[in-house]
């Protein structure tokens, strides 16, 4: 039977609160996330897709509501504390990566994530190998530029190491916010295969936010439509799987 990991429960987000123009943007939304599950996410402009993954991620406070980690109560760790157990990957491939750092120095970053640093010896030559034959499952010659800097790659293959860093030390979740939508379609779709190689392979769990209904459907084995600060629909296994463009598109007619 598998087990919750996160559940958030009556979550409420408010800006500009206190004024005349406050808005209630998530309004008592509940979402359970068991192991392993990957859920893509659809929803129009202002459904709470971004504000969803900034309360998940701890950008944004909850103005009522409960989040649980595991059963416990994690409503008030902040940004920093959730990254020993959370990453995410952004939509802007400059964000996430260290520009003048290599590709095997940003992984080695990524290892020690939500560790306590300390002045140690890097070890870098001792995990080259290993960090060499991770990057080689992105398919897209990452692996041929272990030692050069980030910022001199392509938008695609520094996504890419975007990604790997993110999964890099198996985190309990993964937010990917839109991560393929300034990419080229080709490059796009590479990364999106990859993508949902690592995940399923490794039985991570990810939550992926995308414009895209066709890769909705495609990817994951839940697929959620936010709608006015609600989740209006969250579609499994079997439903999902015959889930169709035509369905899809009723959430978003006015």
């Amino acid at each position: 039977m598998t087990k919750p990991i996160l559940e958030l429960k009556d979550i409420v987000t408010l800006v500009n609160k206190g004024t005349s123009n406050e808005t209630e943007i998530l309004k008592k939304l509940n979402l359970t996330i068991n192991e392993g599950d990957f859920i893509t996410i659809v929803g129009s402009n202002g459904a709470g897709k971004s504000t969803l993954f900034n309360v998940i991620g701890g950008n944004l406070p909850v103005d009522d509501g409960h989040i649980l980690l595991h059963g416990n109560d994690i409503t008030h760790q902040t940004e920093e504390e959730r990254t020993k157990f959370l990453s995410r990957v952004f939509q802007d491939p400059k964000l996430g990566t260290a520009p003048r750092m290599t590709v095997a120095e940003n992984m080695l970053l990524a290892q020690k994530r939500g560790e306590k640093r300390h002045l140690i010896p890097r070890k870098l030559k001792q995990q080259m190998t290993d960090f060499t034959r991770i990057a080689g499952i992105m398919h897209n010659g990452l692996e041929d530029r272990m030692n050069t800097a980030t910022g001199n790659l392509s938008g695609g293959q520094r996504q890419a190491l975007s990604f790997l860093m993110a999964t890099l030390k198996r985190p309990d979740i993964i937010l990917l916010d839109e991560h393929t939508a300034a990419l080229d379609p080709r490059t796009s779709q590479n990364l999106l295969n990859a993508t949902n190689e690592r995940i399923t392979e490794d039985g991570l769990t990810a939550l992926m936010i995308t414009h895209h209904l066709e890769d909705a459907l495609i990817y994951g084995n839940r697929l959620i439509v936010l709608g006015d600060g609600q989740i209006k629909a969250d579609f499994k296994g079997e439903e999902k799987q015959q889930l169709t463009a035509e369905k899809l598109y009723e959430y978003f007619e006015a």
